[in-house]
């Protein structure tokens, strides 16, 4: 029998760090897909627990989540190498999450309340100030807050939750350095919001 959550004994620690080792798979996931890390570079536990200022622990769980997505490789007696992405890969990712964004799009298009509406102008005018300084980091936290807000629009609550899966892979500090891709995002929000209105 199982007993109730209010009765097992609480412990913060698991949690803690699986939460730790979510983000060291995200800092490698997003060094990997921004070439940072190379296709045939080893990846070192200790140094990178040390670049991290993490305990080896955590960097060996998010080496296991990343073996499991295909990114890296366990070489044995060297360690876990990254391997090369190919252009089917890039290809699939790109076609998922456009799949799931146009679904959840045309659902949010149906759902989406004036309040929403302006939360996302608002978001948009603090990403083009963002666009203009070159805040890169501020960038990509915007675009991500525009779409969350987009998405859960759609009150498909499950499916962004796939969306953001499949965008982790293509981190937005990617995308966020670029001025010609912030202006034309900008832009692109616009005419979208402009549209959510009529």
């Amino acid at each position: 029998m199982n007993a109730p959550l209010s009765a097992r004994p609480r412990s913060r620690r698991p949690l803690r760090r699986a939460q730790l080792s979510d983000e060291v798979a995200g800092h490698l996931r997003t060094a990997i897909m921004s070439g940072t890390l190379r296709p045939g570079t080893f990846i070192r536990l200790d140094e990178t627990a040390a670049e991290l200022g993490v305990s080896i622990t955590p960097v060996r769980e998010a080496l296991l989540k990343l073996r499991g997505e295909g990114m890296v490789q366990l070489e044995p007696h060297r360690g876990h190498v990254v391997l090369p992405l190919t252009r089917q890969d890039i290809d699939d990712i790109f076609w998922l999450q456009a799949t799931i964004a146009k679904e959840l799009a045309a659902a949010a298009t149906m759902r989406i309340t004036d309040v929403e509406i302006e939360e996302l102008d608002h978001i948009n005018a603090a990403l083009a100030t963002a666009v203009v300084a070159g805040d890169a980091e501020n960038i990509a936290s915007l675009e991500f807050s525009f779409h969350r807000v987009f998405n859960q629009a759609s009150r498909r609550i499950k499916l962004a939750w796939f969306l953001l899966n499949a965008a982790r892979y293509m981190p937005a500090q990617v995308f966020a350095a670029d001025p010609h891709w912030g202006a034309a995002t900008v832009d692109n929000h616009r005419q979208l919001i402009a549209a959510l209105r009529r």
